[in-house]
């Protein structure tokens, strides 16, 4: 059905969030968009595609207005890590690169261990290493 998967999301400043994205480990795609208006980053083996589109030029694509994430959250995007140590090395990343770390690294239901971060404009992500051989049963 689908070859690729793209993410598309609306940011206010192009260059900054480029900046941050590839400081955190994502890697630019230079098949793709990268302008003043636009940037194209691959994230993880399976090269899923981030297009970043400034939100003037989002809001056109999506005939749609842009959300306020001070307001709400509409997606978090769940990354995952190869270990616990990964997913301290992402959060620290992200924090250093401006963006807020709002779940710090921990342990959750025993099994997993994860932390969430916002980027520049406030979009959530989520960072999980999950050991199976913990996951509960049933």
């Amino acid at each position: 059905m689908t070859n690729q998967f793209w993410i598309n999301l609306p940011v206010k400043d192009v260059d900054k969030s480029r900046a941050f994205f590839t400081q955190i480990g994502f890697r630019l795609n230079t098949q793709h968009g990268n302008g003043n208006d636009s940037a194209s980053l691959l994230i993880g083996d399976q090269n899923v595609i981030i297009m970043l589109f400034q939100e003037q030029t989002f809001s056109i694509f999506s005939s749609n207005s842009v959300t306020d994430t001070k307001q709400s959250t509409e997606v978090l995007f769940s990354i995952d890590a190869q270990s616990p140590t990964e997913v301290d090395e992402i959060a620290l990343k992200a924090e250093r690169a401006g963006g807020v770390v709002f779940g710090k690294p921990s342990l959750v239901q025993g099994w997993m261990y994860g932390c969430g971060f916002t980027d520049l404009d406030g979009h959530r992500w989520n960072v999980l290493h999950m050991d199976m051989t913990k996951m509960p049963k049933g």
